[in-house]
């Protein structure tokens, strides 16, 4: 009797692992073939900190109150600006952040009156060194700069083509033959 009890037992305690097997078996894959594939990036995903751009002047927004670097328990920011001749008020020069020691607390962001910092959605991010984690995010934002302007002069050329002039006869570069019973 005991026997008995124990091996229906034992059956009820396989039908609920299969169960939960065949219940996951036939669920879509969730897995990201990465290299490959670029992950889907959830909207609140926290990269590293970087400085928003003025959409009108194309310039950084931090005006370098320094409110992130006294809000920020790691210690990571470092932030120095001067007020330019004839400007209303100081610019941001350097805007380090050391990503070795940041938390990703979102301290610094909601320090920031003027909404001139966010997490990026940047999630690659490798080195060798230490120092290839310490960042100057006002120097990469005026590179973004230069590569969105040497981008926009790509796309839409200064000086068009030259016409043809009469006595020019074109030719085509490429000439393909093909041979009857050959496959290319």
């Amino acid at each position: 009797m005991k026997s008995a009890r124990e091996f229906w037992k034992g059956c009820l305690s396989l039908w609920a692992g299969m169960r939960v097997t065949l219940r996951e078996f036939f669920k879509p894959p969730v897995t990201e073939q990465y290299p490959y594939e670029a992950p889907v990036i959830p909207p609140r995903f926290r990269g590293h900190i970087e400085l928003v751009r003025d959409p009108k002047t194309g310039e950084a927004i931090c005006f370098a109150c320094k409110a992130c670097e006294k809000a920020c328990p790691s210690d990571c920011i470092v932030v120095e600006g001067e007020k330019k001749p004839g400007a209303k008020r100081k610019s941001v020069t350097v805007f380090k952040l050391d990503f070795t020691k940041c938390s990703l607390c979102g301290s610094c962001i909601e320090a920031c009156k003027s909404g001139a910092i966010r997490f990026s959605k940047d999630y690659n991010l490798a080195g060798f060194t230490k120092e290839d984690f310490i960042m100057d995010l006002f120097k990469r934002l005026e590179e973004e700069a230069r590569q969105q302007a040497a981008n926009e002069h790509a796309v839409s050329p200064a000086v068009p083509p030259p016409a043809e002039t009469a006595g020019t006869v074109k030719t085509p570069d490429v000439v393909v033959v093909e041979v009857e019973g050959q496959g290319r």
